[in-house]
């Protein structure tokens, strides 16, 4: 098998990897006081764009809203019936964050190993835009669904989730430091 072929091959079993992770990250929650739980769903969405690059970062977020769109129980709703709801926006975010995301980062290089301040940078602006990207969409979605103001949809669907997002934030950026090399020696031949 060429080098070639291989590399293409792992890029996409990543791009399946991911999405199975952010389908099954919907089963773990982490409870607050407060009422408004931690779920990881949304820092595997931000970790698929900056491990993996824009395209197949992408790729993988197809593949979780094909599966939840067929009915696989990735969505609280499955289905498409899921749009009809608030969360249709935070899906439609997950997609554009990971795009968003992962165009900022790149594909990761094997050149990349040793760290760098601008490494540092390029993945803190890429995943604090992936958490704000997810939570513009669910916003702006909410406003449109139900005829709310903005005041009112950052009130619901914002502020109650900065906490968990900057926990998160916290977290992925020392995980897509740690796993882009070990990425990048699967999926780039660079």
């Amino acid at each position: 098998m060429s080098v070639n072929i291989r590399i293409t091959r792992n890029r996409y079993v990543f791009a399946l990897f991911f999405a199975a992770m952010i389908a099954v990250s919907h089963f773990f929650i982490i409870p607050l006081p407060g009422g408004v739980p931690i779920v990881l769903k949304n820092l595997f969405v931000v970790l698929a764009g900056t491990i993996l690059g824009s395209f197949y970062g992408g790729l993988s977020l197809l593949i979780f809203i094909a599966a939840g769109l067929l009915g696989a129980p990735v969505f609280v709703i499955p289905g498409p019936g899921a749009f009809a709801t608030p969360l249709g926006g935070f899906i439609i975010g997950y997609f554009i964050a990971s795009l968003a995301s992962g165009l900022i980062c790149g594909i990761p290089k094997t050149s990349e190993k040793k760290l760098n301040f601008f490494l540092i940078i390029r993945i803190s602006i890429a995943s604090f835009l992936g958490f704000a990207i997810i939570i513009a969409c669910g916003v702006l979605y909410v406003m449109r669904l139900n005829s709310i103001s903005f005041t009112a949809a950052m009130i619901t669907w914002c502020l109650p989730f900065i906490p968990g997002d900057l926990i998160k934030l916290a977290i992925c950026i020392p995980l897509t430091l740690k796993l882009r090399p070990i990425a990048a020696r699967y999926i780039n031949s660079i």
